[in-house]
Order: C-alpha cells, then structure tokens, then sequence
C-alpha cells in the first residue's frame, strides 16, 4: 500500500474547523509539538521530499493542511503546538481548535502524535490522547529522532512510554521512527494501511 501514499498531493488550508472539506470519507491526522519532527515523518512516509514544508523556525505550521492520497483517503497536517513565539490568546484558540477537531470529525479514523524522543509526553500531548481516547479514536505514537539515541536507549524510552501510558489509564500504541535514517517507516505505513483499509463506501452518501 505504500505506492498510495506516494500519490499525495496537497489539496487545501483551512485556519478553522469551517473551512475543512466536507466530512466525507477516510482522513488520518498527524499532530505533536511543533519541533517533533511532523513535516520530516509526512515526507518519509509518502517518499514526497517537500510535501510538509519543514521549517527551520518550530510553529510555521499553524494551519490545518490536507493532503489527498486518492478521492475519499486524506492525511491531516495539524497545527504543531506548544511553540513559544505565538501570543497566548493564539495558543488557547488553537488548542481548542485542535480538541474540537478530533472529538467532532466523523470521517477522522485515526491520529498519529508525534513526541520527539528524548522529550516524550509532555503535558499536551497528554491532553490529546486523552481528548482522542474520549472521542473513541485510535493514537499511534511515533517516537521521532530515535537516531539521536542509541538503540538500547530509544527502546527504553519506548517502554517507559508505553508504561506511563497505562498508568494514566491512557491507550495508545507506540513505535520508534526517524525520518533520517527511515527506521520504523514500514511500521508506521502498516497502521496507516489498517485505518485507511476499509469496506465501506467512502465518498458516496
């Protein structure tokens, strides 16, 4: 299935949950904070080098940006948060923005979060796994940068991870990726496939 996403191709901005497309279909979010590495796993996983611009300035992503991988199936680029140059009035509304997002969206199967890997679960990411566990939405981690770690100490990490999140009575799965060296990208591509893979009639009423 990875041959789907190498077709996405960039579709729409939205700065509110107005604007979205119409709620139709299959569409899988990526959100984290905003230097986790969210533009660089978007590029890795659809082998598209500038479709997520990156940024070197954290938070230049503060729009919802749809990418369609064929009619019916769209990823969600979500607004990184937790940046620090934005007014706090901006950041409340954001925060709102993204928690209504996930709880009202009929057509969202699921939500990637992103948490580089030497500063994992923070308290807003926290926030939104408990905002999608509420809304009965499936959280897949990615623990981003694990090349920054030895691999004794990224698999750690990821055990910590998966134990804290029991102990906050949190669900989520979670895996190690890095965009630089392209490790747990077929993993990551796999949960895609499970979410986007579907029976139904997606773009029909």
């Amino acid at each position: 299935m990875s041959q789907l996403y190498r077709q996405a191709h960039y579709t729409i901005s939205a700065t509110q949950l107005s604007e979205l497309p119409d709620d139709v279909g299959i569409e899988v979010a990526f959100a984290g904070r905003s230097n986790a590495g969210k533009s660089s796993a978007i590029n890795t996983i659809t082998d598209i080098k500038s479709l997520a611009r990156t940024s070197k300035t954290p938070g230049r992503t503060q729009m919802i940006n749809y990418f369609e991988l064929d009619e019916g199936r769209s990823l969600v680029d979500l607004p990184g948060y937790g940046y620090a140059k934005v007014p706090e009035k901006m950041k409340i509304r954001w925060q709102q923005t993204l928690g209504k997002y996930l709880e009202t969206r009929q057509s969202l199967r699921g939500l990637i979060l992103m948490m580089d890997v030497r500063h994992p679960l923070k308290d807003f990411d926290l926030q939104m796994i408990g905002w999608a566990n509420h809304a009965d939405l499936s959280v897949h981690i990615l623990l981003t940068k694990s090349d920054k770690l030895k691999r004794g100490a990224a698999m750690a990490t990821l055990h910590k991870v998966t134990a804290e999140l029991k102990k906050q009575n949190l669900t989520a799965s979670a895996q190690l990726f890095s965009s630089l060296k392209k490790t747990g990208k077929e993993e990551a591509i796999s949960k895609l496939d499970s979410w986007f893979i579907t029976d139904e009639v997606t773009n029909q009423d």
